[in-house]
């Protein structure tokens, strides 16, 4: 990847900020963006899963917009940043349409050591790296600096 750090965090900023509006919505804080080769934002999204789909994960979403919009290598240029780790779902539908790296704020293995620590059971999916469902995907992550916003966003005291 060449981005720079600060465009890093810029995009990851944004996708703090998707996590938010989907927890204020009612649903999980997670929020994605896809960014072309040239630094444009070409879609983002952001959980929707308070409907009871607990399919509507924005890292999805943006698998599937690609995969309707973008070539084969327009896919595999675009980087997706996201507020968290993939799913084993999302690191799937990402591999299987071709997107390039993936760039996340906090790890699968972050918020399920948060989740036990408040005593909460652990999501129906595994929460596995994405490196052990994609290895073939560069991956960045996590970033200190979005450690403590997200943790808050995720906690179950937050409203």
């Amino acid at each position: 990847m060449s981005e720079r750090p600060e465009e890093v965090s810029i995009v990851l900023a944004r996708c703090v900020e998707l996590a938010r509006e989907a927890k204020e919505a009612g649903d999980e804080p997670f929020g994605s963006v896809l960014v072309g080769p040239d630094g444009t934002t070409l879609f983002e999204d952001r959980n929707r899963v308070g409907d009871g789909n607990e399919t509507r994960h924005p890292e999805l979403a943006i698998a599937l917009w690609a995969a309707d919009n973008l070539t084969t290598g327009e896919r595999a240029a675009a980087t997706v940043y996201t507020s968290g780790e993939h799913c084993p779902m999302c690191a799937a539908a990402h591999a299987w349409v071709g997107l390039g790296p993936i760039v996340y704020a906090v790890s699968s293995a972050q918020l399920q050591a948060w989740r036990a620590g408040w005593g909460l059971q652990p999501g129906p999916v595994a929460g596995l790296p994405i490196q052990t469902i994609a290895p073939g995907i560069e991956v960045s992550g996590p970033f200190q600096q979005f450690e403590s916003e997200m943790r808050a966003l995720h906690s179950p005291e937050h409203v």
